[in-house]
């Protein structure tokens, strides 16, 4: 026979009066839900646990990587501010160096125009200069000849050219060049 069954036997069995509490039952019982307690825990809640670190392991990740990821972005952004930064001083400066570069060369354009313009009216004083010693120099034999033809009439003799030039000659001499600018 059944060892349990035999216990149930032997207690005493109460009278049918209504409900009853077996204490065997209530062991028996006891014992089954300790030994399917055991048996869950050994083969649910320890997987079940084990899953439930695993996910909290993988999310506490994420959540790392996300975290640098975020950070590596704002140091990406920082990045970028500073080379947009750079950038733009640098091209600032370009800027300013060309525009240096452009007043230099255009105040060096004006210095050779300038230069340029002195010796063009140094050349050209010369040349009037030139030209007015030549026109008097011409003038001057003109009036000589003039002098001596109308000398010649009124003297009534004729010169010869070697002495008509020697008496020119000191006439201009003593004289002294004339300006025409002092004529008035």
């Amino acid at each position: 026979m059944n060892p349990l069954a035999a216990i149930a036997a032997a207690a005493p069995a109460s009278e049918a009066s209504g409900l009853s509490i077996n204490i065997f039952w209530v062991i028996v019982a006891a014992l089954n839900f300790i030994v399917f307690l055991a048996l869950i825990w050994r083969f649910a809640f320890d997987p079940i646990a084990k899953i439930l670190a695993d996910r909290k392991a993988r999310i506490d990740q994420g959540l790392a990587d996300a975290e640098q990821a975020r950070q590596d972005r704002e140091a990406g952004m920082a990045e970028h501010e500073r080379l947009i930064r750079e950038a733009r001083r640098e091209a600032a400066e370009l800027v300013a160096r060309a525009q240096r570069a452009a007043e230099d060369l255009r105040q060096a354009d004006i210095a050779a125009t300038r230069a340029e313009l002195e010796k063009m009216r140094e050349k050209a004083v010369a040349d009037i200069a030139a030209e007015r010693d030549r026109t008097l120099a011409e003038l001057r034999g003109q009036v000589a000849d003039l002098a001596l033809a109308a000398a010649g009439k009124v003297v009534g003799e004729t010169m010869t050219a070697p002495r008509q030039r020697r008496l020119v000659e000191e006439f201009l001499r003593d004289e002294g060049p004339t300006d025409p600018r002092r004529a008035n």
